[in-house]
Parts: structure tokens; sequence; C-alpha cells
């Protein structure tokens, strides 16, 4: 769980800008996490920001889920990700992928 929580992470973090490359199996497992987080902001609620918390652990990046990133996915009815096929890895031939938020402006 730590692994895929960082990846989530990184994923809302600024320097990432919603993007984060991978493995396909690692994105697969984070996508889930992402999609859920950006579910829980629909109702800014006590509840649904310790729900953020206790699967991102930093304040900080749950009150930027909550009023930074959220807001902008209001509209959306779901499919906050997509995952764009970048190929091979060199060295073990694991399928790479970029897992990135749709039409998110940092």
């Amino acid at each position: 769980m730590a692994l895929i929580r960082n990846m989530v992470y990184s994923v809302f973090d600024a320097p990432s800008e919603g993007k984060i490359t991978t493995t396909e199996a690692k994105a697969k497992q984070a996508r889930q996490v992402v999609e859920r987080m950006i579910t829980l902001t629909r109702n800014d609620t006590v509840h649904a920001r310790r729900m953020a918390r206790r699967v991102l652990g930093d304040p900080q990046m749950v009150q930027r889920l909550f009023e930074e990133i959220g807001p902008q996915f209001r509209e959306r009815p779901g499919g906050y990700t997509r995952m764009v096929r970048l190929g091979t890895r060199r060295g073990d031939a694991a399928s790479m992928v970029r897992l990135e938020l749709i039409d998110y402006t940092p």
C-alpha cells in the first residue's frame, strides 16, 4: 500500500503536473485510488477529508486536493485519469504507461 500511496501522492503533487510514468500494473492500481480520491472531493465534508487523509497521510496535500484539484473535476461525472502506453522498458521489457489527470491545469 505504501508504494501505491506514494504514486497517488506524486500524481497530485505540484511538480508532476498530474502525470507519472510507471509500469502498467502499478498504474492500474494507482488509478483506482486516484479516481476514488477525486470522487471524495465531490462532497467536501469532514468525513471525506478524513478518508483522504487516511490514504494520502499529508494534511497539506489533502487541503490542496480539496481546494485546488477537486474543483476542476466537479462537472466531470467520472473517468478523471487516462493511461497512455509508452512502450516497453529497456532491460526487463515491462510495459510502461503514463498515468495522467484529464483536463487538469496545475
